[in-house]
Formats: structure tokens, C-alpha cells, sequence
């Protein structure tokens, strides 16, 4: 597993640029990592949440198909491996400016809405997320608000 994650990065960088670039594919590892995490908590696989967050990802990151494939699944891997939310959003902490934490916790409110059913479990998760990264309430509530009614 870590091969693989090694992998992906070291072919996706040139030795000159491997710290810097580094750091935007970690974070985006670890962001992708937070979705599935909220894709996966209300305990059913939506056809409708996969679509969002495969889009989401694409429009974020701006990546190729192939790349996204690959990020994908290893943060699926990442995601089935962790034994808490830390490592994620610890990286999180470290590499993202507010706008950025902000707009990761609105693109987890457009994967749990996707659905047209927002659950209890995922509501908490995001929740849980948005204090871990240090995201105002206020704004918490606003991003939740602005994806459940976008054309108010």
C-alpha cells in the first residue's frame, strides 16, 4: 500500500519539485481520503453521492481521468486504513488556508446532499470535520445552507 502511494507520487513529480508538489497531492490524498469518509457514513453507497464526489474531485483538482482514477482509489485504500480522522485533517491543518478548509467542507455538504437525503450520520461527520479543521460554526452552517438551497 505505501508502495503504491509512493508511486503515484514519484511519478507524478520531477526531483526538483517533489517537496512542493508534494504537498498539494498529500493534502488532495487526503481531502479525497475525508469524502469517501463521508460518502461511506450513513452506511449506504449511492450511485448519486459516488457521481458528486468523482465530480467534485475532477472540478477541485483539475486532474486528468487517469489521475483521479488513481487517487481514488488510493485514498479508498487510505480511507478503509485509518483508524481516525487525525492523519487527514491534520495535513489539512498544516497545508490549507482557510478559504480551502472552507470550500472542502462545502464540497462534503454537496457529496452528502447528493443524494436528496441528508443523514444524521453524515451531518455529524461533516460536523466533526469542520471542528477538527478549525471551521468557524458559522460558516459550517452557511456552506451547509448555500449547497441545500443553492437557487434561494
Amino acid at each position: 500500500m505505501l508502495t503504491s502511494i509512493k508511486e503515484f507520487f514519484e511519478s507524478r513529480l520531477s526531483p526538483a519539485e517533489n517537496e512542493e508538489a508534494d504537498t498539494g497531492l498529500s493534502t488532495d490524498l487526503a481531502s479525497a481520503a475525508l469524502m469517501i469518509e463521508v460518502m461511506r457514513s450513513d452506511h449506504r453507497l449511492d450511485a448519486r453521492e459516488e457521481k458528486e464526489f468523482l465530480h467534485v474531485l475532477q472540478v477541485s483538482l483539475g486532474i486528468s481521468e487517469q489521475d483521479l482514477k488513481q487517487l481514488v482509489e488510493l485514498a479508498r485504500s487510505k480511507a478503509s486504513q485509518a483508524t481516525s480522522l487525525y492523519e487527514f485533517t491534520r495535513l489539512i491543518n498544516d497545508r490549507y488556508s482557510y478559504v480551502q478548509k472552507v470550500a472542502l467542507i462545502k464540497n462534503m455538504w454537496r457529496i452528502a446532499f447528493s443524494d436528496e437525503e441528508l443523514d444524521k450520520y453524515e451531518e455529524h461527520l461533516i460536523r466533526k470535520i469542520s471542528e477538527l479543521v478549525y471551521v468557524s460554526h458559522s460558516d459550517f452552517i452557511r456552506t451547509k445552507l448555500e449547497v441545500k438551497r443553492p437557487s434561494e
